[in-house]
Parts: structure tokens; C-alpha cells; sequence
């Protein structure tokens, strides 16, 4: 599964940077990171409910969430990061359903082009997710596609928590320590 989850983030990776959502050095924001586990298990009784009949939503509604996540960090951490459970406080606003409207609207402020500009995008990592998992062909109900979908999931979340690190301005470059002798 490891593998799988790295052509997963390789994948990403360089469509995201084709689209000049993500730089090639990823930033790393452990606060973001530390709260994947415990979304993950709040999302995952709706994520799995959800994805034989709309598996791009099952998928997708987790990069909104990195993104959220990652806003809520740069913006009211020590309010946020108190939060138990995230996944039910965003949840909760409008429904599983239009979680995604919520981010894009009350979380992120996006409207008009850029509105629909992210949706697609997400749509689209959702997309090429989704046929990455299916082309493994893995026994649907089994552990190890339990496992496929939660590295899924695990890839969206840390890549919408890079593309909106990104927006914000956060970038990672190389730094150089030129030393005179």
C-alpha cells in the first residue's frame, strides 16, 4: 500500500504543479499534519457511506478539508486547533452535502471564478484519484481496499493543505548558506 499511496502523491504532485497549485519543494505545516489522524476517523463513516454512488465527493470533500484545515492554521490556530473534532465542526454547518460549498464560501471566501475554478480542480485530483484506486483492482469490502482508500484520502488531505498553504503564500525554497573563508 505504501507504493500505491506514493504514485498517489507523485500523481498529485505533478498536476498540481502543472496547474502552479503547489511549488516543487512541498511546504510542511506539522500542525496540519498532526490532525489528519483524528479527521480521518471522523470522516470516514460518511466518506465510505458515500463512495460506491459518489466517489468523486467521498474523495474530494477531504482535499477541502486540508484546505480548510490549513486556512485555519494560518488564521485562528489557538482557537482551531482546540477544536476535538474539525471534520464534525465543518460537517455540521451545512451537512455532509454541501461541506464543500461551506469551505469554498465561509471557509476559504471564494466566489465567482475562482469559486468554480477550485471546484473543478478538486473535481479533478478527485478524478484521477479515483482511477488511480480502481486501476489497482482490488476486492471491493477487503482490508487491503479499506487501506487503498484511506491512503487516498490521506494524499488529498496533505495536498489541499499544500495548494492553500500555497494560495496564502507560503512557499518553500531552497536555502543557500554561501560561507566565506
Amino acid at each position: 500500500m505504501e507504493q500505491f499511496e506514493k504514485q498517489i502523491h507523485q500523481d498529485l504532485h505533478q498536476f498540481l504543479i502543472s496547474m502552479k497549485e503547489v511549488d516543487e519543494r512541498l511546504p510542511k505545516c506539522p500542525d496540519v499534519e498532526e490532525k489528519w489522524t483524528n479527521i480521518a476517523e471522523a470522516y470516514l463513516p460518511d466518506g465510505i457511506r458515500e463512495f460506491n454512488n459518489f466517489p468523486s465527493a467521498s474523495l474530494g470533500w477531504v482535499m477541502y478539508i486540508g484546505m480548510a484545515v490549513a486556512k485555519f492554521w494560518d488564521e485562528e490556530w489557538a482557537i482551531y486547533s482546540n477544536i476535538d473534532d474539525l471534520y464534525a465542526y465543518m460537517r455540521d454547518k451545512r451537512g455532509y452535502d454541501a461541506m464543500d460549498e461551506y469551505i469554498r464560501e465561509d471557509v476559504l471566501l471564494l466566489k465567482g471564478v475562482d469559486y468554480t475554478v477550485l471546484e473543478k480542480l478538486v473535481g479533478e485530483c478527485a478524478s484521477r484519484v479515483n482511477n488511480a484506486l480502481r486501476h489497482q483492482n482490488i476486492e471491493p469490502g477487503t482490508k487491503e481496499a479499506f487501506n487503498a482508500y484511506v491512503s487516498c484520502l490521506h494524499q488529498l488531505y496533505l495536498f489541499g493543505a499544500a495548494m492553500q498553504l500555497n494560495r496564502m503564500g507560503y512557499h518553500m525554497t531552497q536555502m543557500y548558506q554561501h560561507l566565506n573563508p
